[in-house]
């Protein structure tokens, strides 16, 4: 064939075909040594070092890269990049094949849990990261799936008691991978615990074991716990929104738990079920009962903080250690003394009784004290308490004192929402002085009325406040 002939059939340069056939003919054998001494590409940075690092690895296989990389740059004038010796040392580096070692558990024995999240596109419309909280009991196999609001320790904790009231009973060891929600730190065989996992361990009677980091197959038969949740239910299904997720999710685990035998055993999980809750130690408390004990200690405000929120304290209590009890719905804090504080659990970032805040007020010591410690109160409440105190301070700057007395006692009275909802009515009103503060919340009804733009006042024109009525003439109103 001639030279044009063979590039086009082989489709390559004529030049590679002129370049070929001046080269002396390779047999297979010879071919294959040089497929194995020639890699295709072009040739690492770091292979003339491959000797060198080869005698390094034969005195100590566990040489880190990192001091290879030091050596080679210090003492050999290596003036490349890092991940070149890298890749070089991942192939020289000697590795013994360590035997895959799997085992079963005895009933009640064994438990695994594990974190997971996957990103999820609703056909509703919208994307969300779901986090998720996977347990199994590794003899029967019967699995228990969260959605968790995310990975800390409280979801964790919650999570966890869910699905020992789902299997029926507490096993003897719960497996877990290292995530800092179950271990601070470790060294070797001596484990930091996180001491709120620690507590909750001690207070159901499981004891927690780890895997060796990067070494999952120590879980034996139930591996990978976290990755059969993807792709059986998470990567197989469509969701219109996050209600249909969930309850797509409970149908799922009834079905596997119930209909399908399990792979592994070739029984269903609940058939195997009864034997092993039979080998279960009853809960000693349920779920929705039990409370994350948290030490605190009382700040000089007379608080206690805990994740971004605060919970007021009586003053006597000032500078005292406490243990903050998270439940569920509610917040207990105990002082030494043993003095029980309850708090409502919601969404605002200060949590203030009134009674705390009346006994705050009588241990301020000055009027000075006393006045700033109201209007820090009201100021307090939020955004429209914020900039309604902000024009009050500017309209009456000589004046504003007997404006947050009064406003501080219908705090006491009437309750942080609604004082709040008058000073949002004020400033969107600008109606700015505690007698305006009294007659919305004398004229609910009104009030509302006019959060929907319809004036109602007297005072008003337009919608807008012309004046600063004399006193006493928002009490006649009232």
């Amino acid at each position: 064939m001639a030279q044009a002939a063979v590039a086009a059939t082989a489709g390559v340069s004529k030049a590679s075909v002129r370049r070929i056939e001046r080269e002396a003919p390779v047999t297979t054998s010879e071919a294959k040594v040089l497929a194995q001494q020639h890699r295709v590409g072009r040739p690492s940075i770091a292979t003339p070092w491959a000797v060198t690092i080869e005698g390094w690895l034969a005195e100590d296989g566990a040489l880190p890269s990192g001091e290879i990389v030091r050596r080679l740059r210090e003492e050999r004038g290596y003036t490349g990049g890092k991940s070149a010796v890298y890749e070089l040392v991942r192939r020289l580096r000697p590795v013994t094949p360590a035997p895959l070692v799997r085992f079963e558990g005895v009933a009640g024995e064994f438990s695994q849990h594990d974190f997971g999240q996957i990103d999820v596109r609703y056909t509703g419309g919208g994307r969300e990261r779901i986090h998720f909280f996977a347990s199994r009991l590794k003899w029967s196999r019967f699995a228990h799936v969260s959605v968790v609001p995310d990975e800390r320790e409280e979801p964790l904790i919650r999570a966890l008691l869910a699905a020992f009231e789902a299997f029926g009973g507490v096993p003897l060891v719960t497996v877990w991978d290292n995530p800092k929600t179950v271990v601070l730190s470790r060294k070797g065989d001596l484990i930091a615990w996180n001491p709120i996992f620690g507590q909750a361990a001690l207070d159901y009677r499981f004891a927690p074991e780890l895997c060796w980091p990067r070494a999952g197959q120590q879980k034996g038969t139930v591996e990978n716990l976290v990755g059969w949740v993807k792709k059986s239910f998470f990567r197989c299904r469509r969701f219109h929104d996050r209600a249909d997720l969930e309850a797509q999710l409970a149908q799922w685990l009834t079905s596997g738990n119930t209909q399908r035998p399990n792979r592994a055993t070739g029984e269903i999980p609940l058939s195997r079920l009864p034997q092993e809750r039979a080998r279960l130690r009853p809960l000693p408390l349920p779920a929705a009962a039990y409370a994350l004990k948290i030490p605190v200690v009382v700040t000089a405000r007379s608080r206690v903080r805990h994740e971004g929120h605060e919970y007021s304290m009586p003053p006597t209590t000032l500078g005292q250690p406490a243990t903050l009890q998270l439940y569920p719905d509610r917040v207990e804090i105990v002082t030494k003394t043993g003095q029980v504080v309850r708090h409502p659990r919601g969404l605002e970032p200060l949590s203030l009784l009134p009674e705390h805040r009346a006994a705050m007020l009588d241990a301020v010591r000055g009027g000075r004290a006393r006045l700033y410690y109201q209007r820090q109160s009201l100021w307090e409440l939020g955004p429209a308490a914020e900039a309604w105190l902000t024009e009050l301070v500017h309209r009456r700057p000589t004046q504003w004192r007997r404006d947050v007395e009064r406003c501080f006692d219908l705090l006491q009275t009437h309750g942080p929402a609604r004082v709040l909802a008058a000073f949002a009515w004020g400033v969107a009103h600008h109606a700015i002085g505690a007698e305006y503060v009294t007659m919305a919340l004398r004229r609910p009804g009104r009030r509302n009325r006019e959060a929907l733009g319809a004036p109602q006042s007297a005072f008003e024109e337009g919608g807008r406040y012309v004046g600063i009525p004399p006193t006493g003439v928002a009490e006649v109103v009232g």
